[in-house]
């Protein structure tokens, strides 16, 4: 196939990209920057330059292409207090390259997160892809996506856990907490740290997007996680270990202080399942859990 990759120079991106390449397809990547578009051809992908607010742009590629992954999002909109924005330009872009593949059977693959679930209030049992929310932020996105099975696209939607992790995770989650760490020289948890956040690789997850686009049945919703519900007091243990500084529980009501935009995410519970995604993609991780991952080193190296 070739295929449409938007966000394809990011994080997930910059690993779906070779995947894609190493098991035989062609890539056309989104590209918003000169440097971004270096990268993409060094790396064997064509290039299309343009942006999320080019929808002329991103319906002309996923027609001229046998399939699109969908992995842009405006996350710089997100950090700078805008979230509005970001959901609305990743909602257009949902609907116009759904548009675009109406009545074609080609796969469209989305991104959305497993902590909906958390709040959603889905808590004392493991979230499944057959959880179904009615609506919200990125929710509405994923539900819009399903819906395009009906008309004649390949569509399903990974949910990602908020840990993706490897050596190329820069400024996800997990850097966030490093960098909170390293700052207030604690690795906080709140309150007695067992509520559980899921976790994958980097690697796994990109293996996972490419079988999504290869044989996941219109109308899917898949849960892209190895680990399935870590301990946030053992993620803030292994943080505490690499940064070599003291673990401590933080109160409830300090948690947005001391975690400052991440202060209403850290004492969710979202331990979840992916049984089902293993089970429709034959997909099984193989690179290193999270607490593992941290161990080796790579996110505490303090740069020359």
């Amino acid at each position: 196939m070739r295929v449409f990759v938007t966000g394809a120079s990011g994080h997930i991106g910059s690993a779906v990209v070779p995947e894609l390449l190493q098991a035989g397809h062609q890539v056309l990547g989104l590209a918003r920057s000169e440097e971004s578009a270096a990268a993409l051809e060094a790396a064997g992908a064509e290039v299309q330059r343009g942006d999320l607010d080019d929808l002329d742009g991103l319906r002309a590629a996923a027609t001229a292409t046998d399939g699109t992954i969908h992995l842009a999002f405006k996350h710089e909109a997100m950090f700078s207090g805008d979230p509005a924005a970001a959901i609305d330009a990743d909602r257009a872009a949902v609907d116009t390259i759904g548009a675009a593949l109406a009545g074609t059977d080609k796969p469209f693959v989305i991104t959305c997160g497993t902590l909906a679930l958390a709040f959603a209030g889905i808590d004392g049992r493991p979230g499944t892809e057959e959880d179904v929310l009615p609506g919200g932020p990125r929710i509405d996105a994923e539900n819009a996506t399903i819906a395009l099975a009906a008309s004649g696209v390949r569509s399903s939607v990974v949910r990602l856990p908020p840990l993706v992790h490897s050596s190329i995770d820069l400024h996800g989650f997990g850097p966030t907490l490093i960098g909170i760490a390293r700052e207030k020289g604690v690795a906080g948890y709140v309150g007695d740290g067992a509520n559980r956040w899921p976790a994958v690789h980097t690697l796994d997850a990109a293996r996972a997007y490419r079988l999504a686009g290869e044989r996941a049945p219109a109308g899917s919703r898949l849960h892209v996680v190895a680990d399935g519900g870590v301990p946030f007091k053992e993620i803030a243990e292994a943080i505490g270990r690499g940064l070599d500084v003291p673990t401590a529980s933080i109160a409830p009501e300090d948690a947005a202080e001391h975690f400052s935009f991440l202060g209403g995410f850290v004492s969710l519970d979202n331990v979840v399942s992916s049984d089902i995604t293993r089970e429709l993609l034959g997909w099984e991780p193989t690179h290193p859990g999270l607490i593992a991952d941290y161990d080796e080193g790579h996110y505490f190296a303090v740069p020359a």
